[in-house]
Parts: structure tokens; C-alpha cells; sequence
């Protein structure tokens, strides 16, 4: 993402309120990285406070970042520690994040985990609350994040990125994890509608809606149209009910370009009606890992079975769909197995006797008695 001049000019110009971030340096692989840190005046250390990276996008840098798509506000309120790494230098001298790039080159996504090492050690970090999002190529970064880190990245939101396209057969996320997705039906950038190179957007999301088990059925709403000058609007889809509490959603701006909603310049059609650093907070304040990586208690599995005794059809009715079925006679011997669920099952092929009926579902197994006559 080219970020215009008028960007370098107004990141000079002090913000009444907000504190300063500091800018620090630490080595990794043989680098020298680089990040600015944003610490609220609100943090004391007696609390362990969440930590959020927010990534910028090609041939910017953490500092127009963290002037473009500014939390620093809402750190302040929301006392959460703000950080804005810099990627490194491509051939030409744009900065850069290696999101889902080949094994040879700089590894950023060791850098990020060093870096949430780094910060945790000289600050009282919620290390079951760290998240990243980022405009563009961050926004890439942070997909990759999750894909790759969700031991430790939490949730993730992405404004104008997306994913490779031959990245998402080889994306294995360790946990269930928390989607934002925010895009413009007329990014010139990166294409909503995708490329041989990038995934269409609505492939990205539908394919965290599957992997964290959504209803595929949002909830649609629009966004209130509040400020018509921006010559664009914008709807809300909700996918809920996903595994340990997950959600994935998406802010479609029509038609938005490759711009951050709600940034206080305008370097393209840019939506005002709502303001991303503020969702994607409110999105990432209702996660925490724990909670992700957890295993409800199962509900017990049981099923009851009619007629008994039976001479033809047997009906089967069981308070979850089982995976697998098994009929043995009183030795052991398996005498009919299905593999799949069935709400009633022919039985008229075994021989009059007292046989086991057994299902089998997530680990589980109930077995009842039948009478075949």
C-alpha cells in the first residue's frame, strides 16, 4: 500500500492526549528489527494487560501505520500495550512482510513470536490475548499469523488483505480462530473479486466461516449510511456459533477502494460510516485463547430402539447424529457395521437370537440390547 505524502506530513504533527510511542530494536536471525511501542498511560504492571500488533502494509512503515489505522485512543481506554513492527527491505527498499512466503525468506513469523517474547518480558502481558491486524500486505501477515501461530495469536483482522490463493489448502490453524475481514468491492489493489494470485475475498471468509464451523447463514446489516460524502456504503456479516465460541466477520464497503474506514486522510474512496480500529477492537475484546483451545464437556451419548424385539426394520433414535454402527451377537462377532448415521436400519438378514447394537460418536459409545425374532 502506497501511503501519500500528506501521511509522512501528518504523523509530524503531535496529537493533543495521546502519548508517545517509543522506538525500539532487537535482534533476530541476524537482523536488526525494529518497532515502536504505544504503552497507555492507564497501564501500572499489577495487571496483565492485552497486547495488539497492528501491521503495516507494502512500502509503509510502523510509523504511517500507527498514524493511518490508529488504536492509540483506544489503548487509552481500553489499557491495552500497542505495538507496530517494521517489516524488512525488498530489493528496492519498500518495506514488507514475508506473509506466506517461500521457507528461504525472512522469517517474520518468528520475528512476531520473538517480538511477543520480548514485550512480555519487560511488561505484564495477557498472553491469552494477543492479536494482530494490518492493512494490506499486514492484513496478508496476519492470516499467516493465523495459520501459523494460533498457539499465541488469539484472533486476527485483516483491512484490504487476503490470502494466497495456494495458501489456503496448506493452512492448518492450531485452534478455532476469530475472523475480521474488511474489504472494498472496488480495491484496485487487492481485488475483491481475487486473482490467479490472491483469493476473492468471500472465498477467505467462507473458508474461516467452515474451518471454525459458523452457521454459513450471517446475519446481514447495514451499515448506517451516516456520512454521504464518502460516496460509499457499508454492510455487516455475522457468522456465528462457531466451535469454543468462534465467530468470522466481514465489513463489505461498496465500493470501497484499498483504504482503511474511518482514517482521518482520504487517499481513496474511504468509508466513514463506521471506523475499523474501533470494530476490530471490539471484536478482539471478546476473545481470549483459554477459551478457544477448550473442549466443552461432551453431552453423554444415548439412543433408544424400536421395536424390540425386531424381525425387520429397526428404528434408531439418538440424541446426536453417530458416526458408526456395530451389531455383534453374544460372542463378540460382528454380524453388521455401518459407517455412517441411519435412522433406521434393515435387520431382517440376522438369525433369531440376543444380539449388541452399539453407536459411536467424537469418542464416544452407548450399546443397548435387541431381541431379533
Amino acid at each position: 500500500m502506497k501511503l501519500l505524502k500528506f501521511i509522512l506530513i501528518a504523523i509530524c504533527i503531535p496529537t493533543v492526549g495521546i502519548s508517545q510511542s517509543t522506538v525500539h530494536t532487537m535482534e533476530h536471525n541476524g537482523l536488526t528489527r525494529s518497532y515502536r511501542l504505544y504503552v497507555p498511560s492507564a497501564y501500572t504492571g499489577n495487571v496483565a494487560v492485552p497486547l495488539l500488533f497492528n501491521l503495516h502494509g507494502y512500502t509503509s512503515n510502523a510509523s504511517q501505520q500507527e498514524f493511518y489505522g490508529d488504536f492509540r485512543g483506544i489503548a487509552d481506554t481500553a489499557n491495552f500495550i500497542l505495538v507496530h513492527p517494521d517489516g524488512t527491505l525488498d530489493g528496492s527498499g519498500a518495506r514488507f512482510w514475508n506473509a506466506f512466503g517461500t521457507a528461504g525468506g525472512v522469517d517474520d513469523v518468528g520475528f512476531i513470536s520473538a517480538l511477543i517474547d520480548k514485550i512480555d518480558e519487560d511488561y505484564n502481558i495477557d498472553l491469552n490475548r494477543v492479536y494482530s491486524c494490518g492493512m494490506s500486505n499486514g492484513g496478508f501477515m496476519s492470516y499467516r499469523l493465523a495459520c501459523e501461530l494460533g498457539d499465541r495469536i488469539t484472533a486476527i483482522a485483516s483491512v484490504t488483505g487476503t490470502m494466497p490463493t495456494n495458501s489456503l489448502a496448506s493452512c492448518n490453524p492450531y485452534k478455532p480462530t476469530p475472523i475480521m475481514q474488511i474489504h472494498g468491492t472496488a480495491d484496485p489493489t487487492v481485488p475483491y473479486a481475487g486473482n490467479a494470485a490472491m483469493a476473492a475475498i468471500e472465498t477467505v471468509v467462507n473458508w474461516w466461516v467452515n474451518f471454525n464451523q459458523c452457521s454459513t447463514t450471517p446475519i446481514i446489516t447495514d451499515v448506517p449510511n451516516t456520512n454521504l460524502a464518502d460516496m460509499c456504503t457499508a454492510e455487516h456479516f455475522l457468522y456465528s456459533n462457531g466451535s469454543n465460541g468462534s465467530t468470522v466477520e466481514f465489513y463489505k464497503i461498496t465500493p470501497g477502494a484499498h483504504t482503511w474506514p474511518g482514517a482521518p486522510i482520504t487517499i481513496g474512496v474511504t468509508n466513514q460510516d463506521f471506523n475499523a480500529s474501533v470494530e476490530i477492537w471490539r471484536f478482539f475484546s471478546q476473545y481470549n485463547k483459554t477459551d478457544l483451545l477448550s473442549t466443552p464437556a461432551q453431552e453423554a451419548l444415548y439412543f433408544e430402539i424400536f421395536p424390540n424385539p425386531s424381525s425387520g426394520v429397526l428404528n434408531i433414535q439418538s440424541n446426536q447424529n453417530f458416526e458408526r454402527l456395530v451389531i455383534c451377537d453374544l460372542s463378540g462377532k460382528q454380524v453388521f457395521t455401518i459407517e455412517a448415521h441411519q435412522d433406521n436400519i434393515d435387520i431382517s438378514h440376522l438369525t433369531h437370537g440376543v444380539y449388541l447394537v452399539s453407536i459411536f460418536t467424537n469418542g464416544n459409545v452407548s450399546t443397548k440390547k435387541i431381541v431379533v425374532h
